[in-house]
């Protein structure tokens, strides 16, 4: 059996994997890739069915890092920005979409928020900033900005990106540029005026906060990034039995289709959900990762949901988002046909429907019939058509779809650290750490790659 030697293993081929392994070629590091799926990509999948395209996993991402933009650039993916004529988010109040409001006297008119509340927006600018660490995004939103603000913006938006439960989600780990803004600007408003008056590079005017996806679906940033790697670098179908200690670092035991190979390495980069790690290393003691494993992760179901012509209302938005104070089973509803170009067949729409979450994961125990007979039903509510029926049904469902960084970050955060300093080439990556989004992903493993080649 063939010993393999490389300077860097990377354990895990989804985005942060694959965009470490696209920048420390950049570098002329070495290093192997292991995934243990026959395709690259982790969650991210585009699926092509009957004129529709639709992801199965994250559909959109937002440009909000250097580092999205460069892989963007380097790896030759074209980028697609979500349509401007979809920038409507909307809101579900009192059983009707209310459109959140981009702009001051938007946010005057609007039903969403009570008139105490906007006219206490008026003085989150001279408001004292928090001092309280651990403060929650509920009490930090409601201490700026008002109840109905944590009702009918917050609590639907962490809905959409989490799944979870602003009561829960600490704001210094879950939404750390939030929580930086008012430790450093002492305000929100302030801040976010201050900040964009900062000189910037060429490159940070590029990150724009718009809403992205590759031209054709995320798998084709996948594939792009691929094809400028090493194949012979890349091993798939190949899952990591055991990680042991050597004289020249490291040593893996794979298991690649039906053989067992065994490679060699300096360091190793795990980009895995932390229950993979507690049996993964025979050399770290078991009860290291037991902070780790308190991290939560929400269980999500997913449903495409096509229209090969829809008759309904215009559906000129990002998509819609349901406060936990209207009682409803979806937790939200993009609109990727009205996002992006050619997602669907001539005239027709395309939802992506998401369901469970933090706040209902009984939802996920139910059977896919069940499932989709509550999701139907919820639709033909929120667009008033009782005879609303897909031509596209499609579920999906992740157990450990969305970490939770609530209360029990700060020990998670340690153990991590604990663990990388008493042994020295070992980097424990993913969403464990570091935020949840494409972007974040990206940044990463851009990251890990300079502090490998600065080492």
């Amino acid at each position: 059996m063939a010993i393999k030697t490389q300077k860097i293993a990377i354990i895990g081929g989804g985005l942060t994997g694959l965009s470490l392994a696209f920048k420390l070629q950049q570098l002329g590091i070495s290093y192997l890739l292991i995934e243990k799926n026959t395709t690259l990509g982790g969650v991210i999948k585009t699926i092509e069915k009957d004129g529709f395209v639709y992801e199965q996993g994250p559909n959109t991402g937002v440009l909000s890092t250097v580092e999205a933009v460069e892989l963007f650039e380097a790896s030759n993916c074209p980028v697609e920005i979500a349509n401007p004529d979809a920038a409507n988010r909307w809101i579900l109040k009192d059983g009707h979409w209310v459109a959140l409001p981009g702009g001051f006297w938007g946010g005057v008119s609007t039903p969403l928020f009570s008139f105490k509340d906007k006219l206490r927006l008026l003085g989150e600018p001279f408001r004292k900033k928090g001092n309280k660490p651990m403060e929650t995004l509920s009490e930090l939103v409601v201490r700026r900005m008002g109840k109905s603000f944590l009702d009918y913006a917050v609590d639907p938006f962490i809905s959409g990106i989490y799944a979870g439960d602003p009561d829960q989600l600490i704001t210094k780990y879950a939404m750390p540029k939030l929580y930086q803004l008012e430790q450093d600007y002492g305000s929100f408003i302030k801040g976010a005026i201050k900040k964009s008056r900062l000189p910037k590079t060429e490159m940070e005017k590029k990150v724009t906060k718009a809403v992205f996806s590759a031209k054709g679906g995320l798998i084709n940033l996948v594939e792009s990034v691929a094809t400028k790697l090493n194949p012979e670098d890349l091993h798939t179908d190949s899952e990591l039995i055991k990680v042991s200690k050597n004289v020249n670092g490291y040593q893996l035991n794979v298991k690649q289709g039906n053989e067992f190979r065994t490679f060699e390495a300096t360091q190793i980069v795990t980009t895995s959900g932390g229950h993979f790690l507690k049996n993964l290393f025979d050399f770290i003691e078991p009860e290291r990762f037991s902070d780790i494993l308190q991290l939560r992760y929400a269980k999500i179901v997913q449903l495409a949901v096509g229209f090969n012509k829809w008759h309904g209302m215009q559906l000129n938005a990002f998509g819609g988002l349901i406060p936990e104070k209207e009682k409803r089973q979806l937790l939200g509803v993009l609109f990727p046909g009205s996002i992006f170009p050619n997602r669907t067949p001539e005239g027709g729409a395309l939802m992506s429907v998401f369901m469970g979450g933090i706040k209902k994961p009984a939802l996920y125990e139910k059977t896919d019939d069940e499932i989709k007979a509550i999701a139907l039903n919820e639709l033909r509510l929120l667009f008033n058509d009782d005879k609303l029926t897909p031509d596209l049904f499609e579920l999906f469902r992740y157990q450990q779809a969305i970490p939770q960084y609530d209360s029990s970050s700060p020990a998670r955060l340690k153990a991590i650290e604990t663990i990388e300093k008493a042994h020295p080439g070992i980097y424990l990556a993913g969403n464990i750490r570091d935020g949840i989004g494409m972007a974040d992903r990206i940044k990463q493993g851009f990251q890990i790659a300079e502090t490998i080649a600065k080492s």
